[in-house]
């Protein structure tokens, strides 16, 4: 037993460990460029491509914000801005998906690229993704002229503190949080794989996950980071990537249907609270997760290593570094 905890608790930091290593400068990165009005400058880079999905380009403020912190901040802008506008709930479900998709991107894609998916290709996938997502759902409610009634907000969050004292302090609760939460996560897993119930759960998944090329390596860290998130799915699958216990191609695949679908059920419920709809943020996400992935894992066989190496794989021994 003293050896079950002791495995436990060393499993406890190097997950932790990994990820603080990779979240604390991002942050810091991620504030310095706020401070110095960076945000500002990539939403209006992105102002016109908001209308191809058929948002004003006020919007681009509220994704841009969310590309670079985090969904909870990016709703703080929303609130800020949703009253100078009259969305519909076609437009709040446009942009929910969008932002569902691509969000805390210096973060997360600094993870994937520490599992060894390249930074490049985690960034294609993620704003192209949210981009596509969204040009779809503009296009399919605009067709069957669903959801054109103006959106309504059913919560508005209390004022955020800006001072550096108070970033600070929120950012240490977070990094707790998260701490906590990994601790439990990986004491759950350890008992599941202690009572054969992980085993069981791979093999009721199995044929889901193999139309998706994902093989039964990378299944509990796939359900991970789809119910609870990106940074938690990813930072299992780092260790377990680095210990050589995933082939490289399920880390792609994985990381893949992570970077469109994860956190499936807070992030889901924070958007509805937008004013968007389940059809899109929901269930068209996953669909649309989903045909992705089986397509990427199609082109996975029919590409040949040296591609993969170039474009996708980062090694895992640069990874370490």
């Amino acid at each position: 037993m003293n050896a079950w905890f002791k495995e436990l608790l060393q499993e406890i930091y190097q997950v932790s460990s990994t990820l603080f290593k990779i979240m604390i400068p991002a942050l810091l990165l991620v504030k310095m460029l706020q401070e110095l009005g960076g945000v500002e400058i990539i939403a209006r880079w992105l102002g016109p491509v908001m209308t191809l999905v058929g948002l004003p380009e006020s919007m681009a403020l509220v994704w841009a914000t969310t590309l670079f912190t985090n969904i909870y901040t990016g709703m703080v802008v929303f609130f800020d801005q949703a009253p100078l506008q009259s969305l519909s709930v076609a437009q709040v479900t446009v942009l929910g998906s969008m932002m569902l998709i691509a969000h805390t991107l210096p973060i997360e894609a600094r993870i994937a690229q520490k599992a060894g998916v390249r930074i490049g290709f985690t960034l294609l996938v993620r704003l192209i993704g949210a981009l596509l997502l969204g040009f779809i759902l503009h296009r399919l409610y605009g067709w069957g002229d669903w959801l054109q009634q103006p959106s309504e907000l059913f919560w508005k969050p209390d004022p955020v503190e800006n001072d550096l004292f108070s970033w600070v302090i929120a950012q240490l609760k977070s990094l707790g949080v998260i701490l906590l939460i990994i601790s439990l996560l990986l004491t759950t897993l350890k008992l599941l794989r202690l009572l054969g119930i992980e085993r069981l759960l791979q093999r009721l998944l199995r044929p889901l996950l193999r139309m998706l090329g994902i093989g039964p390596a990378a299944t509990t860290i796939t359900l991970v980071g789809f119910s609870l998130g990106l940074a938690f799915g990813g930072g299992l699958l780092i260790k377990e990537a680095r210990a050589g216990h995933v082939p490289y191609r399920d880390v792609i695949t994985a990381m893949t249907l992570l970077a469109l679908c994860h956190s499936v059920i807070e992030d889901t419920l924070l958007i509805l609270l937008l004013g968007a709809d389940l059809s899109g943020i929901f269930w068209m996400r996953l669909i649309f997760g989903f045909a992705a992935v089986a397509l990427l894992s199609r082109l996975l066989t029919s590409s040949s290593e040296r591609f993969q190496q170039k474009y996708l794989i980062h090694s895992l021994q640069m990874a370490k570094s």
